[in-house]
């Protein structure tokens, strides 16, 4: 997870959903989950039955904010300033859990004295460069001694440590700062704070949920590295009931990221080369990216392992078929690639389980995007907006274009849905479950895995019959997935066998990544998920016997199975448990190992181990020396629009977000008098992202028939406009119609002394379908968070105003 994986580690949510029911708070934002997560926010309400706060901050009172005991609105795309003035509050009234900290993170470590802050440059760090839009982050290093490693003050008072740059850092986030910016009004911020600052200590934790709701804005890594932060001063990380829980959106987003659609990562979070001398060789890379301790320090063995399971062991002499892989030569975000579209730079396209054309941000520059393609390939198990933009897209229904003038070719495979095939989903908390192929897909359907594989051979067996360099690593690729059945369906159990990993001799599968290699002896397509078919017939995906506390022997939690990372911060220094209460894993004097609940995750036979294994200094990162590109705090920057000038520092947005600001992706100013509201975005129940899984259907669409817009009675005063009424909201993007849904659940909120509004709209809408509506993410502008190239979709500006039609 992008985000959390500076502070903490790569990878997913720290804890799983069933753990919510030893929390005693559980802290909700960013997400309305009971609903967009339903099923997981069952253990919110089990956790509630037994006692457990459950707070909720959102711009909208939703469902969720109904079942929680504190709901408080807030301006969206404020959160920064939200965790700032809970982090402030912590430090100010001496809250934190200073075993854990001092212990655990590295609260105590000195910073180099060349460092500034944003105190002392107007709202940047030290290493801006206005040049090129980046951080030089030599600054913001450790300050290391004679034998280089970082000074050290337990105490916590030097004024150069970790600890004494957040106590001034977070300063200024005061609870009057918290109600100026974020509009949550200072008595409720603090009985917030009072409370879930309370679930700390040896005998209480607290856990945080969120889901894009975080994420998507121009800081949205900075945003989850401030819960992170607030959960490490709490001694809220690998403790049973703490920890943070990344919901979300469908089955398998996790398995997305770990195995990834990613273009900078390769699977198990190893990033994907650039081009540049540290990548020029397999050597190189390795050096660049090994760490000296903890997980990472056994970089090599997954590369190579990972590079040996796709060029096979005898891809030894040539680097092990690193040269073979792709590089980094630009952006080649999904928000990087359609602009690169619209420009006239890309032949042809694969879209495999999306629809861009109505899911994606500026989806109007999207679609016209399309119409530059010589090709467009779709699979999915509709006829979804993407595949029909040439004949009924929103231009060429106004008559902006038409279908004779458009080129592309459009190619549409029909797809097996998840009931028609068999695999796997790795699921919110990193938990890979089996699920059985139940029926035949109907007609020409097939599944992902058949497109896929025969696509590989028919790509291969036109690379043997050209023996071009450039066809080598193709040629060398290992594509011997076995198929079978009427419809030479691949067996699915054979690639998870492959992603688990092997013995190159004798094909005996590894039984997790302890055993892998480096010297070519192992193959392995994702480090992470070794042991999850430890041996042959072993489909530990499959488990459905629940039998321990945390849903051991139903599926397979990477790494290892284990539940909650970084569970050695669950025991005391000295190995004994912090309380009766939070017993998770402990140090065995007899047998002399860590054992426990769950599996340990530290060296079992090492009383001391550290407990962030994934990093090299054993520490949860309060303080990020490297890794991000915005700050080793989190700022809080407003929004890329916005309706107020930033009140914590001078500088108004985050330095180092790219608009993507062009003609056909304009922005309004900050502030902009004909865009005085805030949009944001949400997701119903009934609905499931873009529509195409359920505008089709009878039930769904009956339940949700229409497009509409939640807004303030308030404002609805001030518009003229009544409950029902046909409106159109506007962006500097576009415009698009709904109806009108006045409700007390949008509060207006005092923002800097004065009023603001928010907006809230559900963009699951578009041409196709039983119902049909506006497409709301033309509304949404291309933006790039630095760190992960995210857009910002939470938190714009714009207008309302009431169509007047008489025949509305």
């Amino acid at each position: 997870m992008p985000g959390l994986g500076t502070t903490l580690g790569r990878g997913g949510a720290t804890t799983t959903q069933q753990d919510l029911i030893n929390a005693d708070a559980i802290l909700i934002v960013g997400s309305s989950m009971a609903e967009a997560h339903p099923v997981g926010f069952r253990f919110v309400v089990k956790a509630r039955e037994r006692g457990a706060l459950v707070i909720h901050v959102d711009p909208r009172f939703s469902r969720t904010s109904a079942m929680a005991d504190l709901w408080a609105p807030i301006r969206a795309g404020s959160d920064i300033a939200f965790f700032g003035g809970l982090i402030h509050h912590v430090l100010a009234h001496d809250l934190a859990f200073r075993e854990y900290v001092v212990a655990y993170t590295n609260a105590s470590v000195l910073v180099r004295e060349d460092f500034k802050s944003p105190e002392d440059l107007e709202g940047l760090f030290s290493g801006w460069n206005a040049d090129t839009r980046t951080y030089d982050t030599a600054t913001w290093q450790y300050d290391l001694d004679e034998s280089g490693q970082a000074r050290r003050d337990p105490t916590l008072r030097h004024p150069r440590s970790v600890y004494q740059h957040l106590v001034r850092h977070f300063a200024r986030y005061t609870p009057e700062m918290v109600e100026r910016v974020c509009g949550i009004p200072r008595e409720t911020f603090l009985e917030i704070a009072r409370r879930y600052a309370d679930a700390s200590g040896p005998d209480r934790t607290g856990t945080i949920c969120y889901a894009v709701g975080l994420t998507q804005h121009s800081v949205g890594a900075q945003i989850v590295r401030s819960a992170a932060i607030l959960q490490l001063l709490l001694g809220n990380i690998g403790r049973p009931g703490g920890g943070i829980l990344a919901l979300r959106g469908h089955a398998s987003i996790q398995g997305s990221t770990d195995i990834p659609t990613l273009y900078d990562l390769l699977p198990g979070y190893l990033p994907m080369p650039a081009f540049g001398p540290d990548t020029a060789t397999l050597s190189r890379y390795i050096v660049r990216h090994r760490a000296t301790a903890g997980a990472w320090s056994s970089f090599d063995k997954y590369a190579v392992s990972l590079l040996t399971a796709w060029y096979g062991p005898t891809s030894r002499g040539r680097d092990f078929g690193f040269g073979w892989l792709p590089r980094i030569s630009g952006d080649h975000s999904h928000q990087g690639y359609w602009l690169d579209m619209a420009d006239g730079k890309m032949d042809g396209l694969f879209v495999m389980g999306q629809n861009p054309a109505v899911g994606a941000p500026n989806a109007a520059l999207e679609r016209r995007a399309l119409a530059n393609l010589k090709w467009l390939v779709v699979r999915d198990m509709v006829e979804v907006e993407t595949a029909t933009f040439w004949k009924d897209s929103p231009e060429v229904r106004s008559g902006e274009t038409a279908p004779d003038r458009i080129g592309t070719e459009v190619f549409f495979f029909p797809a097996a849905g998840h009931a028609e095939k068999a695999g796997t989903f790795t699921n919110t908390q990193r938990l890979l479950q089996w699920h059985e192929k139940a029926v035949d897909p109907p007609g020409d359907c097939k599944s992902d895995a058949w497109f896929m594989v025969h696509l590989g051979r028919r790509l291969k067996a036109r690379a043997e019959r050209d023996d071009q360099p450039r066809n080598d690593g193709l040629r060398a690729l290992t594509w011997d997935y076995p198929t079978g059945g009427p419809h030479d369906e691949p067996a699915a159990e054979a690639v998870l066998r492959e992603i688990n990993g092997w013995r190159v001799d004798g094909r005996e599968q590894v039984r997790g990544f302890e055993e892998l290699a480096a010297d070519g002896s192992t193959a392995c397509g994702c480090w992470i998920y070794a042991g999850v078919y430890p041996a042959a017939g072993d489909n530990r995906a499959r488990e459905r016997r629940p039998s321990g506390p945390y849903g051991q022997g139903w599926g397979y939690a990477w790494p290892a199975d284990r539940r909650i990372l970084y569970n050695r911060a669950s025991a005391r220094p000295d190995g004994r448990p912090w309380s009766d209460a939070k017993k998770l894993v402990w140090w065995d004097d007899r047998a002399g190992e860590w054992t426990g609940l769950d599996t340990p995750d530290c060296a079992r036979d090492a009383r001391d181990a550290a407990p962030f294994i994934m990093h090299a200094d054993g520490l949860g990162w309060l303080w990020v020396p490297t890794g991000l590109k915005d700050g080793p705090l989190p700022a809080h920057y407003e929004p890329l629009e916005s309706p107020v000038l930033n009140e914590v520092y001078p500088q108004q947005t985050n330095p180092a977000a790219d608009r993507r600001d062009r003609p056909d992706n304009p922005y309004a100013a900050s502030p902009d008098p004909d865009y005085p509201h805030v949009l944001t975005t949400y997701r119903l129940t009934e609905h499931h992202t873009s529509g195409a899984m359920s505008r089709t259907l009878s039930h769904l669409a009956e339940l949700q028939p229409a497009l509409f817009c939640e807004l303030s009675p308030e404002l609805a005063r001030a518009t003229g406009i009544a409950h029902g009424d046909r409106v159109r909201v506007i962006t500097a993007r576009g415009r698009i119609e709904a109806r009108a849904m006045v409700t007390f659940r949008m509060r207006p909120l005092v923002v800097h002394g004065r009023e603001v509004h928010q907006i809230a709209m559900p963009w699951h809408f578009g041409s196709s379908g039983l119902v049909t509506g506006d497409v709301v993410n033309d509304l949404i502008a291309i933006s790039e968070e630095p760190n992960v190239k995210i857009m910002e979709s939470k938190a714009l500006t714009c207008r309302i105003e009431r169509v007047n039609d008489p025949g509305v």
